[in-house]
């Protein structure tokens, strides 16, 4: 069967800046222009040249200094622009005319919008705000805030002078945002004092008050009037802030390659969210690559992204400014006050790149919409899609009842690279259900449990090659022990991202799932992701999880599924899911278990969170809860009788 489900055209693909990039620098790595694994293979091979001819293709504003790239005695150790000033928020604000940059929309209806020079003086004014509360370079400024324009303001403006960004979203609540934000101790807090979500109003005051009291806050600036839930501490209304000082001409501070932008915080429910710290260069010339080169992303397109100021996708779609992409935005209930309401946005907008979850992807499936035939989508030419890993039907679904000529590019790399390993290549055709290539600079290989290259079957995912937005560290790890226990203590010396991947013989690749949550029944690894691949094609199961259950020295597998509303898991129904995993997967796939739950849990990011389940099932405490958007569906997956026996 043909798998290929979209491939460019030669007019197509000539007119891309990958295409174009890889052009220009052919002397340097005599390849064709339309060879990618060649092109990839020179990235690897020749990085001192590769970067810089990267820098100047991505017209980086900054020093860049005599070296673009000098080797250490491991990948920790290299270094990338030594010599290098910049500064991330100057490489952002180039343009200073009336047209859009932002658009921000809101799930109660609101719109509104921001120019580039509105943006310019905006940042301009916070910057006296910060200065006037003595923030400066190294300096932390935190955030509660909602995916709109202050937050976008907010983080320029912290980094236009070198200081430090960390924002969660303000449903952590607050447990969640002081074990997150406390820990950094900040000067600052930009947060919104409340928010609406699918109509219903959200009081943010009492995380607020638990991030002051956990830190030594000189201010706090409330995206709206301050309520009387803060009194006697230091707020101050963003207008009344901002209105105290009039725009005028940013400084940029620039600073070094491993000066620190922002601290993002680890997802997982295994202990106290770690605190990564990237640097402004590394994530500015790693997006810049990942968002024109393999995005193809141009000046005055719209760039749409789903995401909350919590993750890291946030801080990826922000960097669209530096290719003077206008950003479109959105805060709220995807699917309120209907569920194609993020459809309309895509018509209603002219939105080119629109980038989203799986999650979303499937439940548009189904909801039974059928876009493709209730919206126009005539500038809809990229889908991007992330948080797990899309399956094949998925990709059917999309080239289906969307759009038959859209890139479909599913990606993947992470909050510890704030960037991507895998991704989208607007020169190389779509397979369905594989990732299409290993991005420009990362020499991925997948290996078995003795360190061998394996293809063709799931690996433990590796990165052998220093890559630009490795972290700087973690936050309050002196010692850098517990950054190399995270990546490089399962094959010395090479990053383990800790996901479980096939390479496939198109050059794409698969993702089975995070290689900590590996199922493991009869002492043989497999994937979740293979399971959930088959059962997502049940139009009466809603979602599902699946773990590992120890028991009597070996493990089997239970599967957790919600159903759609109104429907029972019975007899028949357990017959179905048994044979659709065994025909589609394997006889190993085939839980010995099917338990209905009422909810699966996920993170606010948005991802399934197996660890949870498991070591509930075990009766093991769950750590770090607040990671989860809801904990209390844990209460179903307590004491069950179906795992006794």
């Amino acid at each position: 069967m043909n798998d290929i489900l979209w491939k460019p055209s030669d007019t197509v693909i000539r007119a891309t800046a990958l295409w174009g990039f890889a052009n220009k620098t052919r002397p340097l790595h005599g390849a064709a222009p339309e060879n990618y694994p060649a092109l990839l293979d020179w990235s690897i091979k020749d990085p001192d040249t590769f970067y810089g001819a990267l820098w100047d293709e991505l017209g980086i504003i900054g020093d860049k200094g005599d070296a673009a790239f000098v080797p250490g005695q491991t990948i920790r150790d290299a270094q990338f622009y030594p010599g290098a000033k910049l500064n991330y928020a100057e490489n952002l604000l180039q343009r200073r005319d009336d047209s859009p940059a932002i658009i921000a929309h809101r799930d109660d209806g609101t719109r509104r919008t921001i120019s580039w020079g509105g943006l310019y003086d905006a940042v301009s004014q916070l910057i006296g705000v910060l200065r006037a509360e003595g923030v400066g370079r190294g300096d932390r400024v935190a955030a509660i805030v909602t995916h709109d324009i202050e937050a976008i303001v907010g983080y320029l403006a912290t980094s236009a002078i070198g200081a430090i960004w960390a924002s969660c979203s303000p449903d952590f609540g607050p447990a969640g945002a002081s074990d997150r934000l406390c820990q950094i101790d900040p000067k600052v807090l930009i947060a919104v004092p409340g928010y609406s979500y699918a109509g219903k109003a959200v009081d943010v005051a009492p995380a607020i008050r638990a991030v002051a009291e956990g830190s030594d806050l000189s201010r706090i600036i409330t995206v709206g009037d301050v309520p009387e839930t803060l009194a006697g501490l230091p707020a101050v209304s963003w207008d009344d802030a901002l209105g105290a000082h009039a725009p005028q001409e940013i400084a940029f501070e620039r600073m070094a390659f491993s000066a620190p932008l922002v601290i993002l915080f680890s997802s997982g429910t295994t202990g106290k969210p770690k605190c990564i710290v990237h640097s402004a260069a590394g994530l500015l010339i790693q997006h810049k690559k990942e968002l024109a080169l393999h995005c193809d992303i141009r000046a005055n397109e719209r760039f749409f992204y789903f995401t909350t100021c919590g993750w890291m996708m946030w801080n990826w779609q922000v960097s669209g400014l530096s290719l003077g992409a206008t950003l479109v935005t959105y805060d709220g209930n995807p699917c309120y006050p209907e569920a194609d309401r993020l459809l309309d946005v895509i018509d209603a907008e002219d939105i080119a790149i629109f980038g989203t979850s799986a999650k979303y992807i499937d439940s548009c499936a189904k909801a039974g919409l059928k876009p493709g035939q209730s919206h126009k989508l005539e500038t809809l030419r990229l889908i991007l899609s992330t948080g797990s890993p899309l399956i094949p039907a998925s990709f059917d679904y999309i080239y289906r009842d969307w759009k038959s000529n859209v890139h479909l590019a599913s990606i993947s790399g992470g909050t510890d690279i704030c960037g991507c390993f895998l991704g989208g290549n607007p020169i190389l055709p779509v397979h369905r259900g594989e990732l299409q290539c290993a991005l420009l600079g990362m020499d991925v290989d997948t290996l078995d449990d003795d360190g061998n290259p394996v293809a063709g079957v799931p690996g433990e995912f590796v990165c052998r090659s220093a890559h630009l937005s490795m972290p700087l560290g973690f936050w309050g790890d002196e010692d850098g022990s517990r950054y190399t226990d995270a990546y490089f203590s399962r094959f010395p010396g090479v990053w383990a991202h800790g996901d479980f991947v096939e390479k496939r013989p198109s050059g794409g690749f698969i993702i089975h799932g995070r290689s900590d949550t590996t199922l493991n029944p009869g002492g043989v690894r497999i994937g979740t992701a293979e399971i959930y691949r088959q059962v997502e094609t049940l139009d009466a199961i809603e979602e599902a999880v699946a773990v590992g259950q120890d028991i009597d020295g070996d493990q089997r597998v239970i599967l957790f599924v919600k159903m759609r509303e109104g429907l029972l898991l019975d007899e028949t129904m357990e017959k179905e899911i048994r044979s659709r995993i065994r025909k589609g997967a394997s006889p190993r796939h085939v839980p010995a278990r099917i338990i209905a739950v009422p909810a699966i849990p996920r993170t606010r990011s948005g991802k399934i969170s197996e660890i949870a389940v498991r070591d509930t099932i075990h009766g093991r405490p769950v750590k770090n809860t607040t990671a989860l958007a809801n904990p209390e569906s844990l209460d179903a997956y307590r004491d069950l009788p179906q795992l006794q026996d």
